[in-house]
């Protein structure tokens, strides 16, 4: 005979709730109250309305336990439980020079935008090469021209400065976000991203 362990989140029904409970507090498939009653007679009544007893909440005085359909019950908790976790944000990459041309500036600052828009946080990283390291200033200058258009969906935060790059991180706003620069090029031609 093996020793079987169930799991924390497996519900007694049915005849289980027999054998570990002589009364229990019954509620009925809409969710009222029935009462207190004998587990055998809680059965009969689930049984006669060919559905299942199963006990809701065993820590109380008086067990709980509802008359329903075992599995449409387990089907909505594991659906409630998944809706619950929830979108969590995430930290998307952006990396350019302090050279780059205007048109990849133009589709790394429209990849920042979506991404702010969308709820996700933002670090910006400009990477230095060689002898540009000697001019961090047109680097921050650089960072600032940025922060200026992305402001309509996210709030800069703080430099990171290290040897070869410098990093800023962008917070997408509370409310209010709005795109700019991801519509149709027709509707966005009165409005060029300048360098």
């Amino acid at each position: 005979m093996r020793n079987v362990s169930r799991s924390r989140n497996q519900l007694l029904k049915n005849k289980r709730i027999l054998a570990k409970f002589d009364s229990v507090l019954c509620i009925s498939p809409e969710g009222k109250q029935i009462g207190v009653m004998a587990a055998s007679e809680a059965l009969a009544l689930a049984k006669s309305r060919q559905l299942d007893l199963l006990l809701i909440n065993p820590k109380t005085y008086l067990p709980v336990c509802k008359i329903c359909d075992s599995g449409k019950y387990k089907y909505n908790l594991r659906k409630k439980s998944r809706d619950h976790k929830g979108v969590t944000p995430k930290l998307k990459e952006i990396k350019f020079r302090p050279r780059t041309e205007s048109h990849d500036y133009e589709v790394k600052l429209r990849h920042a935008e979506e991404f702010l828009y969308k709820g996700n946080r933002v670090k910006m990283t400009l990477t230095f090469r060689g002898r540009e390291r000697e001019y961090k200033s047109t680097g921050k200058e650089l960072m600032e021209k940025v922060a200026g258009h992305l402001e309509h969906v996210g709030v800069p935060e703080g430099y990171v400065e290290g040897r070869n790059n410098l990093s800023r991180m962008f917070v997408p706003l509370k409310s209010n976000r709005k795109l700019k620069y991801n519509v149709a090029p027709e509707a966005n031609a009165s409005d060029p991203i300048a360098k």
